[in-house]
């Protein structure tokens, strides 16, 4: 019996799960794909699972070109087609000591999973492990968007985004997890469309576990350049923080509430400055305060003249349809105590 033990114990050793929800991804799974099968870890010790929401593209055909030549790979139907959905269908599948998430707009470095599943070992209670996220732009809107989201003015202590130092964080991008801690906190929730990895990760942080930050593995990541898009995705991610906070009845971090206070400074600005010329120099002071500090980081970033411009415009679009989307979920569910809104649920990346 105990070699039996020890020899499934040996056979489970390092072995990983990497798990890729999509959809209508046929422009970017091949590329994602083949940065896996170049990664340095032990072929025999990965299986990567393909978790496709019903594409009506080429995406389910590309993986099955995959299936057929690498074994570890195989595509999983996510009749659901929400991300959650997908992200548990594959954990559920797995047998690793490890679980990974990626997007299928991501690319990883070679050494990303050896290196994740080694920081293991800095910590009995590591529960999560990642790397930095690198932007790759396909035009010049999108590299517009990249700087502003890499940039702390545009999100804030996100330390995965904006390139800090290696250490503990209170989230990662496309994070390795250990299986016997999700087993025991519980997976993704499927009740989320949007944040359900920022939740999933304050969980691990409120259950004891530890999230490690190394900055010497990078994913790259193909930023989708439209400001449509950016704003929609941020409208998003602020009104589901709001139900991620109800759920949990607490605060998950404390950057999330900065852009609705913008978005209170400035209604409580125009609004009051009808009636007081105090009020009008307030909300001016703030306004060019604001303009300043956009001005500062934006220069940090490119000193195209153009280019500066616009990724003030972009910070301005991060910061106010988080705010808003914020606000409108302080609505839904905190005042009118009702679910999330059929669009706020259609809504995909």
């Amino acid at each position: 019996f105990h070699l039996i033990l020890n020899s499934n114990l040996m056979a489970l050793e390092n072995t990983l799960t990497v798990v890729i929800p999509c959809r209508n991804e046929e422009n970017y799974i091949a590329k994602c794909l083949d940065s896996l099968l170049a990664c340095d870890y032990p072929k025999e010790k990965i299986s990567v699972y393909v978790v496709d929401g019903q594409s009506d593209d080429r995406t389910q055909a590309i993986v099955r070109e995959y299936d057929t030549k690498h074994s570890q790979i195989e595509l999983l139907i996510n009749k659901k087609k929400t991300t959650p959905f997908a992200l548990n269908l594959g954990i559920e599948k797995s047998t690793s000591e490890f679980v990974a998430i990626l997007g299928a707009h991501a690319e990883v470095s070679k050494n990303y999973f050896s290196q994740c599943v080694e920081d293991f070992q800095l910590d009995t209670k590591m529960g999560c492990t990642g790397g930095l996220l690198i932007n790759e732009y396909e035009d010049d809107v999108s590299e517009v968007i990249g700087m502003a989201q890499s940039s702390s003015f545009g999100v804030g202590n996100a330390h995965f985004r904006t390139g800090a130092k290696s250490g503990y964080a209170d989230t990662v991008a496309f994070g390795t997890y250990r299986k016997s801690m999700l087993d025991e906190i519980g997976y993704f929730d499927e009740d989320l469309v949007r944040n359900q990895d920022d939740e999933l990760n304050y969980r691990v942080i409120k259950n004891g576990w530890k999230i490690y930050l190394n900055t010497e593995v990078t994913a790259r990541y193909y930023v989708r350049g439209s400001s449509s898009k950016l704003y929609n995705q941020y409208w998003q991610y602020g009104y589901w923080k709001v139900y991620v906070n109800q759920k949990h009845k607490a605060i998950t971090t404390i950057r999330q509430l900065v852009p609705a206070l913008f978005i209170a400074f400035i209604t409580l600005g125009i609004t009051l400055s009808v009636f007081s010329i105090w009020a009008r120099l307030f909300f001016a002071l703030g306004l060019f305060i604001y303009l300043c500090l956009a001005l500062v980081f934006a220069l940090q970033k490119t000193r195209k003249p153009s280019n500066v411009f616009r990724v003030i415009g972009s910070y301005f679009i991060l910061h106010s349809s988080y705010g808003l989307g914020y606000w409108k979920g302080i609505l839904d569910f905190v005042v009118k105590r009702k679910g999330p809104s059929e669009k706020s649920e259609s809504l995909t990346r």
